[in-house]
């Protein structure tokens, strides 16, 4: 059973960066897509970014939704077993719980829609106060 953890959440000034990681266990990440999302107290889960399944290779697609495109990037470490989410440029409106997903399904290489992912881990906070 794949199990998914967070880190790297905390807090942070705006204008500063965090780097989050979605480490696995029980089973090779390679072979699942990543997603990346979070959610705001009040607000609903909304999608950051995604990595395609790389299936042992070192290239993988990304995609990216809204304010993330240009300030977040996401990446693999296949060696770690770990996928990351790089944030620079953050400000107030990025504070939320962020968690990852994983998904086997195969009729497209990125997916957006939670409903897509079948395993989640349970979130880090981000907070971007000063």
């Amino acid at each position: 059973q794949l199990q998914l953890v967070e880190s790297g959440g905390g807090l942070v000034q705006p204008g500063g960066s965090l780097r989050l990681a979605c480490a696995a266990s029980g089973v090779t990440l390679d072979t699942y897509a990543i997603g990346w999302f979070r959610q705001a107290s009040g607000k609903e889960r909304e999608p950051i970014a995604c990595v395609s399944r790389s299936d042992g290779k070192t290239d993988y697609r990304t995609n990216y939704r809204g304010s993330a495109k240009g300030r977040f990037t996401i990446s693999r470490d296949n060696a770690k077993n770990t996928v990351y989410l790089r944030m620079d440029s953050l400000n107030p409106r990025n504070t939320a719980v962020y968690s990852c997903a994983a998904s086997n399904y195969t009729y497209k290489w990125y997916f957006f829609n939670p409903k897509d992912y079948q395993f989640w881990g349970n979130g880090t906070r981000v907070t971007v106060s000063s």
